[in-house]
């Protein structure tokens, strides 16, 4: 049996008045953990043409993809499961939050701005998440277990 390599997945970075766009993890009210907007890269297709392509579908936003801001590997450490996820920072360039906005996959329910202060008090991942989306340069988030 040939165990699947990594995943790649591309996620954005975007700060609107200071408060990072974060969107449920999991679909169906599974978990109560956040993530930076994004997903699967598709062959043939560019970085941020992907990430611009995610943001649209999960926000209804569309951005302008900057700089790279962190990589980000986890796995499932009882599972084949591995994806590293690629952080570029993002500016929106047109829309906004609208409750009646649907994700097309059905993954995407909730998506809000959180402040730095506020991100103490939920659940989110990688861990680096603050320090990349308020710091600079690029940061490497080492193998970390997956979790829900």
């Amino acid at each position: 049996m040939k165990i699947p390599g990594p995943r790649l997945a591309v996620r954005a970075l975007i700060l609107h008045e200071n408060r990072l766009l974060l969107v449920n993890a999991w679909g169906g009210g599974v978990s109560d953990l956040w993530c930076a907007p994004g997903g699967g890269v598709e062959r043939g297709t560019s970085l941020p043409e992907n990430l611009a392509r995610e943001v649209q579908e999960e926000t209804g936003l569309t951005v302008t993809v900057g700089d790279p801001a962190l990589v980000n590997e986890f796995h499932d450490p009882g599972g084949s499961f591995h994806q590293v996820d690629l952080y570029f920072r993002c500016t929106i360039t047109a829309g906004a939050l609208s409750p009646g906005w649907r994700d097309p996959e059905g993954v995407v329910t909730e998506r809000r701005f959180f402040s730095q202060a506020e991100m103490a008090g939920i659940r989110f991942k990688p861990d680096s998440l603050p320090a990349a989306a308020w710091g600079q340069g690029i940061l490497y988030d080492p193998l970390e277990p997956i979790i829900r």
